[in-house]
């Protein structure tokens, strides 16, 4: 209806009354909120009569709650200066929608570019934010979710981590890539539409795979090189994120050479990062961008031989989609010392020996952000396993990695990264092969003399611990 009209009246206030006449004492025939449009039919004593489509019926509204807009071309630079504002002002979501609404209808084809999508996109994705919020007490989010709804901009929501998650579903930001634009809307556009926190929990691994093939495509469609250091951060993170995600799925799949390829750009992306050029805001997401790789870093890393006649750790399939672990003797490779099967990926390029021959290691991703370090260790005249989990949490996110044996291999070097109440902490530790658990423990690794001592030279030079 709104593409008919020739003048129509934007509400600007929120709660405004629709009257039956042009008096404040009429009654009320409904109340309106900001971003709202009706029909303006005439004036009459201070009041706008107009005819509200929404609600099919005519009323009155005073002339301070509404602008009045006519849709022509001499009306589009001041809706531009309006909608470019509004772009900016929290809380005033509604009705820059409806000011671009407006602009959309009065604007010639020639004069709608990138520009006012990118304003639209920034508009919707704020106001999904809104509503997401815990901490919201709004009591015109409903209403404002109702007028931007009207005009055909689509919100999804989903149940994740115990919350409902709100998120714009991104047409204006596809425009705006569609149409170029300068760097910064492309970026911003690129990262709005590959946020995590918007991927349904209640995708199957196929479509999750999809999804990340198609958000790692969207991101090669913006160029760092143009962007200014601090915005160029937040590619390469956002890119190391996706790409991380992408190896493991690739390499659960069986794609193992293309799940290599993913994890060698996802450390790429990772070691682009100018941390003198990262803004405050996302020393969080770069923590965070760093567990993801580091937790599927070994899909790059060959299998190394394993030289001597101590154990030796084999993989086989099992069960479908299941990988079998089996530590032999070298010497008598069919005899089994200790055997154990999982549904986790397990990485041969992790596999680690100490030198005596008395302990393994290898790593197993179990989640898509989650690998454990598994340790085969001898005990007496037997062989056990004991898996070290990156933190005593639910599986969320971390990774727990060997960076070396002691030169007796009685202990054990690990470095570990988890999310923990909410933050990312990091822990560098000395085990004792016998019961793998704690004799010393630091913040970093340079504050441990065995580390400087023990740590194995390729771990150094492949670890994103070590940042």
């Amino acid at each position: 209806m709104l593409a008919t009209l020739v003048a129509i009246a934007l509400v600007v206030q929120d709660q405004a009354p629709l009257r039956a006449a042009s008096q404040d004492s009429a009654p009320r025939q409904a109340t309106l909120w900001q971003g709202e449009w009706l029909e303006v039919r005439g004036e009459r004593q201070g009041f706008i009569q107009v005819y509200d489509h929404r609600r099919e019926r005519p009323g009155y509204v005073r002339e301070h709650q509404v602008r009045v807009i006519h849709l022509d071309e001499a009306s589009v630079p001041r809706l531009q200066a309006v909608v470019e504002f509004l772009r900016d002002t929290p809380g005033a979501e509604a009705l820059g929608i409806g000011y671009a609404a407006a602009l959309l209808r009065a604007a010639p084809a020639s004069q709608v570019g990138p520009e006012l999508f990118d304003a639209l996109g920034t508009l919707a994705d704020r106001l999904a934010r809104r509503a997401t919020s815990h901490r919201n007490n709004d009591t015109s989010l409903a209403a404002h979710l109702d007028v931007v709804a009207s005009y055909g901009v689509k919100l999804v929501s989903f149940e994740r981590e115990g919350r409902t998650r709100v998120c714009y579903d991104g047409e204006a930001f596809r425009r705006v890539l569609a149409l170029g634009g300068s760097p910064e809307m492309r970026l911003r556009a690129a990262l709005a539409l590959t946020r995590p926190e918007c991927i349904d929990p209640a995708m199957n691994p196929l479509e999750r795979q999809a999804l990340d093939e198609w958000r790692s495509t969207v991101l090669e469609q913006v160029d760092a090189g143009r962007l200014p250091a601090y915005l160029a951060n937040r590619l390469h993170l956002r890119r190391a994120e996706v790409l991380a995600a992408l190896a493991y799925q690739l390499s659960r799949r069986g794609e193992a050479q293309r799940g290599a390829k993913a994890s060698e750009r996802a450390v790429a992306s990772l070691a682009s990062v100018l941390k003198a050029e990262l803004a405050e805001e996302d020393k969080s997401a770069h923590v965070a961008a760093a567990v993801r790789v580091g937790a599927s870093r070994f899909a790059s890393v060959p299998a190394s031989e394993q030289p001597g006649a101590g154990p030796v750790l084999a993989l086989s399939k099992g069960q479908p989609g299941e990988t079998c672990l089996r530590l032999a003797d070298a010497k008598a490779p069919g005899s089994a010392l200790f055997e154990r099967c999982t549904y986790g990926l397990v990485w041969p390029g992790s596999v680690r020996r100490s030198a005596q021959g008395s302990a393994v290691a290898v790593a197993v991703q179990l989640l898509e952000g989650w690998t454990e370090l598994w340790v085969f260790h001898q005990e007496g005249e037997g062989w056990v396993l004991d898996a070290l989990a990156p933190a005593a949490t639910e599986p969320s996110l971390g990774y727990v990695e060997l960076a070396g044996f002691s030169p007796d291999g009685s202990r054990v070097l690990v470095a570990r990264e988890a999310l923990v109440e909410g933050r990312i902490k990091s822990s560098f530790q000395v085990l004792k092969r016998d019961t793998l658990l704690p004799e010393k423990s630091a913040d970093s690794p340079g504050a441990l003399g065995a580390f400087q001592r023990w740590s194995s030279a390729d771990w150094r030079g492949g670890t994103v611990a070590i940042r």
